[in-house]
C-alpha cells in the first residue's frame, strides 16, 4: 500500500476533528502539511507535518497529490481552481460551491485535468442516518408518504467566527446545516420535482440566515428539512411515515463529540451510539401495534477516506462525487430563489 501524501489547507474545528484525525491514522495515508498563515497548531499536535504559509506554496510541493480544501464556503471556487490547475486530488468541504455555475465550472476543469475530485459529505457516515437509511432500504415502512428532517440548536449567540456571520454568497444555515440533510434526502429519495422554502433569521442582530422550512415535493411523497437555533427541547431528528408504520429517530452520532475529547477513531467500537439512541419503529403485524426499539448501525466517517483511497489507487467510484455535491446545490439555490418569490419552483 503506498500512502497518499495529503495536505490540509486549514487547521480549526474541520481540520482538527474531521480530516487531520482521521487522514493520520489510516494506512493509506500520509498526513504531509497543513496550510497555517501565522500560527503551527497543526505542528504541535502532528510533530512530523509540514507547514506552509500559502496555498502557492503548498501546491508548488511535488510530494504532495492530495488536498483537502476545509477553508470558508466563499473560498472553496477559486481555492478549487487553483488546486485542479496544479493537478492535485482534492476533497472540498461542503458545501461544494456557492453556486451551480461555480460546481459545473470545477467539474469540467477536473475532468480536463485528470483530477479526483470529491466532497466530503461526511453525514452520510452518521450512525442516526446509517440507521434511518437501513429502515428505508428495507422497505420496512412501506411506501413512505413523509418524512420530515431536523439539524436544530440551541445557540442563540452569534458566532465568533466572523466569515460565519458575514452576509455574503454561501453563509447561512441552510448552507451550513441545510447541506448535510439535504444530501441525505437525495441520498434516500433522489431528486424532488419542486421544492418551496421558508428562510429567516431569529438571533439578535443576526446578518444571516439562521431558520429554515423547506419542503421537497416527489411524486408520491412529501419531505421537510428544518433547522433552529432556538430549539431548547430537541425532537425527533429524522421523522419518516410510511404505508407499513413510522420510525422515530433522534439525531445521536457520537463521532463529533469522541473527537472532540480526542479519541482516536481507529480506536475498538468507534462510532458506536448508546442505546438510549437507539429508534422508535411503530408498524402493523396482523392488525397489532408493535411498537420496538431500533440498534443503530456504528458511525464511522473513516469509511471516506478509504473510497478516497481507492478512488485514487484503483480507480474505483469516489465516495461523494462532485456532481453529488452540485445537486446539493441545486436544491439551496431553488430553495433561496422560493423564498425570494414565495412560490413553489419546479425543478
Amino acid at each position: 500500500m503506498k500512502p497518499i501524501n495529503t495536505a490540509l489547507c486549514s487547521f480549526g474545528m474541520s481540520g482538527l476533528l474531521f480530516h487531520a484525525p482521521f487522514v493520520n491514522t489510516n494506512k493509506g495515508f500520509n498526513l504531509y502539511g497543513v496550510l497555517e498563515r501565522t500560527k503551527n497548531l497543526a505542528q504541535e499536535k502532528y510533530s512530523k507535518i509540514k507547514t506552509f504559509r500559502t496555498l502557492e506554496s503548498l501546491l508548488k510541493d511535488d510530494n504532495i497529490e492530495l488536498v483537502i480544501l476545509n477553508t470558508p464556503n466563499i473560498t472553496h471556487y477559486n481555492f478549487a481552481k487553483q488546486i485542479i490547475q496544479s493537478g492535485k486530488h482534492l476533497v472540498v468541504e461542503k458545501p461544494f460551491t456557492t453556486s451551480v455555475e461555480e460546481a459545473d465550472e470545477l467539474i469540467q476543469l477536473a475532468k480536463v485535468n485528470n483530477v479526483k475530485m470529491a466532497v466530503f459529505h461526511n453525514r452520510r457516515w452518521d450512525s442516526d442516518f446509517l440507521t434511518v437509511k437501513k429502515i428505508v432500504d428495507n422497505n420496512t415502512l412501506g411506501d413512505i408518504v413523509e418524512a420530515e428532517f431536523h439539524y436544530d440548536r440551541f445557540d442563540p449567540e452569534l458566532s465568533y467566527k466572523v466569515h460565519k456571520e458575514t452576509p455574503t454568497e454561501g453563509v447561512g444555515s441552510l448552507y451550513d446545516l441545510g447541506s448535510h440533510i439535504i444530501d441525505q434526502t437525495l441520498v434516500l429519495f433522489g431528486k424532488p420535482k419542486a421544492i418551496f422554502a421558508n428562510i429567516d433569521s431569529f438571533r439578535e442582530q443576526s446578518k444571516v440566515a439562521d431558520y429554515f422550512d423547506v419542503k421537497l415535493f416527489y411524486s408520491n411523497h412529501k419531505v421537510t428539512l428544518k433547522s433552529s437555533y432556538f430549539v431548547k427541547q430537541p425532537i425527533p431528528s429524522y421523522i419518516i411515515h410510511g404505508k407499513k408504520g413510522s420510525f422515530l429517530k433522534s439525531k445521536a452520532d457520537v463521532q463529533e463529540a469522541e473527537l472532540q475529547r480526542g479519541i482516536s477513531p481507529d480506536v475498538k467500537n468507534w462510532g458506536i451510539e448508546p442505546a438510549s439512541g437507539q429508534g422508535l419503529l411503530n408498524t402493523q403485524k396482523e392488525n397489532v401495534s408493535v411498537k420496538e426499539y431500533i440498534t443503530s448501525e456504528a458511525g464511522n466517517y473513516m469509511v471516506f477516506y478509504d473510497k478516497i483511497y481507492e478512488s485514487i489507487r484503483n480507480d474505483k467510484p469516489l465516495p461523494v462525487s462532485a456532481e453529488e455535491g452540485k445537486a446539493v446545490i441545486e436544491i439551496i439555490e431553488a430553495a433561496l430563489k422560493s423564498n425570494t418569490e414565495r412560490r413553489i419552483i419546479d425543478l
